[in-house]
């Protein structure tokens, strides 16, 4: 009697269970990129700067493209819609119509848009070529250095702290005041991007070598580090295996803050006559041509200044972002 009542318990048990429904679902893993991208995702001010980036990294590369729309090639000159007595464009606002949307520039009468246009190729290439510069030689001296330690981190803090101290702006301008006219088959305006991205990201590694050593002096004490060298791991696994795929958030974040800056400079050594030299067009450039017109042509300074407030602005708004995304812990 005792195998029947238990058959019987059991039946019931097993029809009073509820069978899993297909709302029920699994629990889903995320990996660490997922959660960060819908942490940025959330950021809508971010995004916005991610968006205004985008498109000005596509105005750079398709820049002839939109000058061809446009009809005003960047060096076409119009002195005919010049005032010949003040040399101020004819019409109001900087003489924007709907041919020149933004107006044109004094004297020469070129095309202020198609100038815009191709200021920023100059300034994108500049920012984010130096900005690569800087990011592989401080990751690999702040790795060695904060990994290897000893003499080798005293020696490679010491440079750090020597460049962070030296005057960057003077030795930019004095470099290329004395420069050749061809260095490795290029010339002219391309020798002076050349020597300008060399210098910006050479002065620009010790800030993200402190950074990664930073890391580096933290990540090599880990546990996971200590299990890959009780394993027989060698260092060239450590370092590229284990300790750079950790570094690559920390990376990520100051290189977006870093292209600004980088910007910056080249629009301060344009302004200063030590950059690109006419007739490339070069928002710093056209600043610094717009200084004896910013009375009877405002416009001419304005345009050229939103540019380069807008750029920076973008790119610290998504490279804020993209460090509460990565970091939602750190301090600000």
């Amino acid at each position: 009697m005792t195998a029947p009542l238990h058959e019987e318990t059991s039946a019931k048990t097993a029809v009073a269970e509820p069978a899993p429904t297909g709302a029920e679902k699994a629990i889903e893993g995320r990996s660490l990129g997922r959660i960060a991208w819908e942490r940025l995702k959330s950021d809508k001010v971010a995004l916005l700067g991610g968006a205004i980036v985008v498109l000005l990294i596509l105005v750079a590369v398709f820049a002839p493209a939109i000058t061809a729309l446009t009809g005003q090639a960047p060096d076409e000159r119009h002195e005919d819609l010049i005032d010949p007595l003040f040399s101020t464009p004819k019409g109001a606002f900087g003489g924007i119509s709907g041919e020149h949307l933004l107006g044109v520039e004094p004297v020469s009468g070129r095309d202020i848009l198609s100038r815009i246009v191709y200021g920023a190729r100059v300034s994108i290439l500049v920012g984010f070529l130096s900005a690569v510069v800087a990011v592989v030689i401080g990751t690999v001296l702040g790795t060695l250095a904060g990994y290897f330690g000893g003499w080798l981190d005293t020696l490679i803090s010491r440079v750090m702290d020597m460049l962070l101290a030296f005057p960057q702006l003077l030795f930019i301008i004095s470099l290329i005041s004395v420069m050749p006219s061809s260095l490795f088959g290029l010339t002219g305006t391309g020798v002076r991007l050349l020597v300008m991205i060399l210098v910006i990201g050479f002065f620009g590694w010790p800030y993200i070598g402190r950074i990664v050593r930073g890391q580096v002096l933290s990540l090599r004490e880990r546990e996971y580090i200590e299990a890959a060298r009780s394993l027989g791991a060698g260092r060239p696994y450590i370092l590229f295996k284990e300790l750079l795929p950790n570094l690559v958030a920390p990376i990520t974040v100051y290189t977006t803050l870093m292209i600004p800056t980088n910007i910056l400079t080249e629009a301060a050594l344009s302004f200063l006559g030590v950059g690109v030299k006419p007739p490339t067009a070069s928002w710093g450039s056209m600043l610094s041509d717009a200084v004896q017109f910013y009375e009877s042509d405002p416009m001419y300074m304005i345009i050229p200044g939103v540019a380069i407030f807008i750029t920076v602005l973008a790119f610290n708004l998504f490279g804020d972002g993209v460090r509460d995304a990565l970091d939602p812990k750190g301090a600000r």
